[in-house]
């Protein structure tokens, strides 16, 4: 959607409002009730400010295609089934999983802080985002959370032979003491899906190890991957036996598809996973001892103190702080695309 930044590229900052406001406005345009508008527009313009440009702008003409197609209901309205003391099910009525958690999560926080610790389960959604975003929040109120989605089929299982499981990423968000929250979103694939499009689009290689193509070997060219080729698991086996969690966790526990279960074949320009989402949070002032947060602010002193520079978060935080004073920068042309987009020019 835009070219690479270099020297010739002439940049404009948005405030995250305006960006926010723009995106609203292509999701209305194209489908959208305003609530899904809202939420969808509020997580694509985070990632954009904290610098994680595979799951920023660079999704929005996913999110068009995905939607002109009718692959899914841009207007669903979550059902949030109270099932339990601490297990609350959302029924995303084929629409986007994070307006179902938006739905849900006044329930489950509830839950949790009653309980020590709550399940959330999204089904019947679609997840085409970072997933940080639906863990961090929880910290900033003194919880801990995890989550786990599936996505579709790209990534061959160790000493399989044909892709199966999906990038199925794993988010992690903890309250400290004295500073931003701990927070990581790792997927389970050796590179996430967006990265290698993103690399494809800008001309780049990929890293040794990343994917094979559509023969089963070992490449490095992110255009082989993509067009008919698949990812490998992180780390061989144990990247591998994650990602099986992950199915098990966000589609077989939820009640969603498998990354393999779905067919969008019918539906050209489709995009998005038809999968599931599972979130636990836990309120860790239940437990003994010393506050979490405080433990937590140890760890991180522990982990300075035998040379560790930098933390997981560390850089998107440091790059919120940059986004907040200087503006979202953004390249004329992507910037134009937005604005067509939204039916400004």
């Amino acid at each position: 959607m835009s070219a690479p930044h270099d020297c010739a590229v002439v940049l404009q900052n948005l405030s995250l409002s305006e960006l926010t406001a723009l995106l609203e406005k292509i999701f209305l345009r194209h489908g959208t009730s305003t609530d899904v508008a809202r939420v969808l527009a509020q997580n694509c313009a985070g990632a954009e400010r904290d610098g994680a440009h595979s799951h920023g702008v660079f999704r929005i003409p996913g999110y068009v295609s995905t939607l002109q197609s009718g692959w899914v209901n841009g207007k669903a309205v979550p059902v949030v089934e109270d099932v339990a003391s601490g297990f609350v099910r959302v029924d995303a009525g084929n629409g986007f999983a994070q307006p179902a958690l938006a739905a849900a999560r006044d329930l489950l926080v509830q839950k949790a802080r009653s309980a020590g610790i709550a399940v959330l389960a999204i089904r019947n959604s679609h997840h085409f985002a970072a997933l940080w975003p639906d863990v961090e929040p929880f910290a900033y109120e003194g919880l801990v959370a995890l989550s786990v989605v599936n996505s579709m089929t790209c990534v061959v299982p160790h000493g399989a032979d044909r892709p199966l499981f999906g990038t199925n990423p794993i988010a992690f968000a903890a309250p400290r003491a004295d500073g931003d929250p701990i927070v990581f979103d790792l997927a389970t694939s050796a590179i996430a899906h967006g990265d290698v499009q993103i690399a494809a689009r800008n001309g780049e290689r990929l890293p040794p190890g990343m994917g094979v193509d559509g023969l089963g070997q070992p490449t490095q060219d992110p255009k082989a991957i993509l067009e008919g080729g698949a990812l490998l698991p992180f780390g061989g086996h144990k990247g591998s036996a994650l990602s099986m969690m992950v199915e098990l966790l966000a589609a077989a526990l939820t009640g969603g598809n498998f990354s393999f279960e779905f067919d969008w074949k019918n539906h050209p320009g489709a995009k998005t996973p038809w999968t599931g989402q599972l979130l636990i949070v836990i309120d860790p002032s239940k437990a003994a001892g010393q506050s979490f947060a405080e433990r937590s602010q140890e760890l991180v002193r522990q982990m300075h103190g035998v040379g560790l520079k930098r933390l997981p978060g560390d850089r998107r935080h440091h790059q919120r702080a940059k986004s907040q004073d200087q503006g979202i920068a953004l390249d004329e042309q992507t910037l134009a695309n937005l604005r067509a987009l939204a039916g400004e020019n």
